[in-house]
């Protein structure tokens, strides 16, 4: 495997935390009150969504299993949620 083909995948694996982490790092930027800066939000978001994506490649086998997307919506939601300050 090529390195360009190997940054495609790991792409293409940690797409789902950077689109639902990025929607959610938008929603937050209305609220004042936020528990940390911009930028802290973002790094959590994204962090949190890789490690369950990297749990739901662990348990299963293998990604993509839509079971693992729910979990990456409802933890990342979740995290959203106590960064809102709530």
């Amino acid at each position: 495997m090529t390195l360009w083909l190997l940054a495609e995948h790991a792409i293409g694996f940690l797409f789902p935390a950077l689109a639902v982490g990025g929607v959610l790092w938008l929603a937050l930027r209305t609220r004042r009150t936020a528990r940390l800066g911009p930028a802290a939000q973002a790094l959590v978001l994204v962090l949190v969504g890789t490690l369950v994506l990297l749990a739901g490649l662990l348990v299963f086998g293998r990604d993509g299993k839509m079971l693992t997307y729910a979990a990456l919506v409802l933890v990342q939601g979740t995290a959203g949620w106590w960064l809102r300050g709530r």
